[in-house]
């Protein structure tokens, strides 16, 4: 395998040498059980874990050196480039080593507290329709074409990235679309890579644990957009029925960039909307789509106003790729979406039973809204709040869930090391607030039980926060529990009624 020499590497990365610096590396990597000949090892020191620990252990394992933003320690035998900042460092060696690999194929990177993963889902079924071999990154999975693996994070550190878009790309494909998260944009995961397309979805309150205020979210959002990761990409798709989008599209453009708005309100007059929309549970959603080189008729087996976002999001970015609207209609028509996004649990009863990945106040208020406007009956809303998270969301998700709802049940979500009773105090002050009734049962499983016992001819059962996810973490333990499972065991045990 070719590599790039040691002294490149060093002058590209504006590194001071110490100690060897003849040989290539053929690989970068952050975790040390990835090290082996060839490969530079970038320590950093984390909240939890110091890289340094390792470095013994990488370079018994025939590392070609370590990048590091300390001091070569006495006596090292190997290359040390000290360098001002490891995270930004890793970004830019991972896109060197690997020969630029986001340079070769067209990446689309989507941001945005709600509707992510969707997103992505739909850019990838368009890039298919339109002919083009496609490969995503996104909370759910990892995909080149056919081929498959979990997830380990939304956003991958840049090695991690940068290995499986060069994968990617030696596998034929053209196109590639990833989730962005605020926190990895502002660790430095995307830096370096070149962004075709970047879109910004919407904002909403999360992540305050981590960012603190919504400024400083929405300033990590930004950087997605505005040149401060290597480069500006090459446009910038906007929602702007969002008011932090709104914002984003005019300094964008004050900025001199190249920027294209969607909107589900055609008074906004924006490049691309949806009109005469029509949410059906059992057929999914249409909707006129307008964009500025003709207007088609849009079929989609998805469900919820919500989604039409993703949709006008998706069809603009494919628009700036050069597909035609025949490729936008067939690829949205073909997409079922992510796993947990308003997933339907199919099943022989006579009421509904919706998982979605709702975690925030923004988007249990979507999915509820989209529940009201399809039921014809009750809504039970099943719901918990994740725990050593933002904390702010949990009085406005109890608020949402008991206005929204007939019965809000409380309960577990993942409450990791915090106290299960106390997250669930928290949420109530919001369900008691907004006068809805509810109930408060901390075992999650018995919730999803409660909720399918109760539920009557034509009510809609909503298990939100979760989504895809088939654990749950108690403590410091991660357990197997999958809401879809759950529900249809529940529904299995009352087939009498």
């Amino acid at each position: 395998m070719s590599g790039i020499p040691l002294t490149i590497l060093a002058e590209k990365l504006n590194a001071s040498l110490f100690g060897k610096s003849d040989g290539d590396v053929t690989n970068v990597t952050h975790d040390s059980r990835q090290a082996s000949e060839g490969t530079i090892f970038v320590a950093i020191k984390g909240s939890t874990v110091d890289g340094h620990r390792f470095v013994g252990d990488v370079m018994r394992r025939g590392a070609a050196g370590v990048i590091s933003e300390f001091e070569a320690p006495d006596a090292f035998d190997g290359a040390w480039l000290q360098v001002a900042n490891a995270r930004v460092a890793l970004a830019k060696a991972a896109s060197l080593v690997n020969d630029d690999p986001s340079h070769k194929l067209d990446l689309i990177g989507i941001t945005g507290t709600n509707g992510k993963t969707t997103t992505t889902y739909l850019c990838y079924a368009l890039a298919e329709a339109e002919g083009i071999k496609p490969a995503m990154l996104t909370t759910v999975e990892y995909r080149i074409g056919d081929r498959t693996e979990e997830a380990v994070r939304t956003t991958p550190e840049a090695s991690d990235t940068n290995r499986f878009l060069k994968q990617a790309v030696e596998e034929g494909c053209g196109f590639a679309a990833m989730e962005a998260s605020s926190q990895a944009i502002d660790l430095h995961r995307c830096d370096w890579l070149r962004f075709r397309v970047a879109i910004f979805t919407n904002l909403s309150r999360d992540h305050l644990d981590y960012h603190l205020t919504m400024e400083n979210y929405f300033d990590a959002k930004k950087k997605l957009f505005d040149g401060r990761l290597g480069e500006r990409p090459g446009s910038c798709v906007v929602n702007i029925d969002d008011d932090w989008g709104i914002r984003l599209a005019d300094e964008l453009r004050a900025n001199g960039q190249k920027v294209m708005t969607f909107s589900q309100n055609l008074d906004k007059n924006a490049d691309l909307s949806g009109d005469d929309i029509n949410v059906s549970l059992l057929q999914g959603t249409s909707f006129l789509l307008k964009t500025p080189i003709g207007e088609r008729k849009i079929t989609s087996p998805l469900v919820g106003r919500p989604h039409v976002y993703n949709m006008l999001a998706a069809s603009a970015a494919a628009l700036e790729l050069g597909y035609g609207l025949d490729s936008i209609v067939k690829g949205i028509s073909r997409c079922v979406g992510a796993p947990g996004r308003f997933e339907r649990v199919s099943h022989p009863g006579n009421f509904a039973v919706i998982v979605d990945y709702a975690h925030t106040d923004d988007a249990l208020l979507n999915t509820l809204k989209t529940a009201k406007e399809l039921a014809t009956a009750r809504i039970i809303t099943v719901f918990g709040c994740g725990g050593d998270r933002d904390k702010t969301k949990r009085e406005p998700m109890g608020r949402i869930a008991g206005e929204y709802s007939d019965l809000a049940i409380i309960t577990s979500d993942n409450p990791r090391t915090e106290d299960p009773l106390k997250i669930i105090s928290e949420i109530e002050v919001g369900v008691k607030a907004s006068g809805g009734n509810y109930v408060a049962i901390s075992d999650r499983r018995e919730a999803i039980r409660l909720a399918i016992n109760a539920a009557a001819p034509n009510d809609v059962v909503i298990i939100a926060g979760k989504g895809h996810e088939n654990y749950q973490i108690i403590g410091n333990d991660k357990f197997h529990f999958d809401d879809r499972e759950v529900a249809l065991e529940a529904i299995e045990d009352r087939k009498d009624k």
